[in-house]
């Protein structure tokens, strides 16, 4: 399967319990009985569509790769550069951090990025969904009026997974990402 390709039926299921498992308990919760109750598919489905842990976790990964990259490629593409003020800066970045308010949906893509970063055989799809996020963040430096936003983009996307990173360790809303988006942004168009 690609990164952009979408599973059907049952393996759609089963990718979906696991993501959902990732989320409330974490990599290490994925058992194919905890899948099968999950997804509500016998456990014999669960090995007859995925033979091994790795080929669920990397699917999986593909799968959110294939969501996410859809996701923020529709946001850049909606982001128009001209005209773009703080306001619509907050309300771009707001959406594509999925909003303030953190719950446990949220972490598994740090989980899943972690496993890339165990699994060298997953980093191709981590690094499509990164260019995602850097691609949306060039568009609204752009806006900004941020010289050479292009460059600055991994920083600011960067900078953001820190900031709900932190938010999600602490509990702590997750405010301030707009904030230092916008003092980064003020800050490169002084330099």
């Amino acid at each position: 399967m690609t990164a952009m390709s979408k599973p059907s039926g049952i393996r759609q299921s089963i990718i979906d319990a696991v993501l959902h498992i990732i989320s409330e308990d974490g990599v290490a919760a994925v058992t194919n009985r905890r899948i099968a109750k999950e997804a509500g598919v016998s456990l014999g489905s669960v090995t007859y569509h995925f033979a091994t842990q790795h080929e669920l976790l990397r699917e999986s990964l593909l799968h959110f790769v294939a969501e996410e990259t859809r996701r923020l490629t529709e946001l850049a593409a909606e982001c128009q550069t001209d005209g773009m003020d703080a306001d619509r800066a907050a309300a771009t970045v707001g959406q594509a951090a999925g909003g303030t308010p953190f719950d446990s949906r949220q972490i598994a893509p740090f989980e899943l990025y972690i496993q890339a970063g165990r699994d060298e055989r997953l980093r191709p799809a981590a690094a499509e969904s990164f260019a995602a996020y850097d691609q949306l963040a060039a568009r609204i430096l752009t806006g900004l009026g941020v010289p050479d936003a292009e460059r600055l983009a991994s920083s600011a996307v960067a900078l953001i997974f820190g900031l709900q990173l932190r938010s999600l360790a602490t509990g702590l809303p997750a405010e301030e990402l707009v904030d230092a988006l916008m003092l980064l942004a003020r800050g490169a168009q002084h330099s």
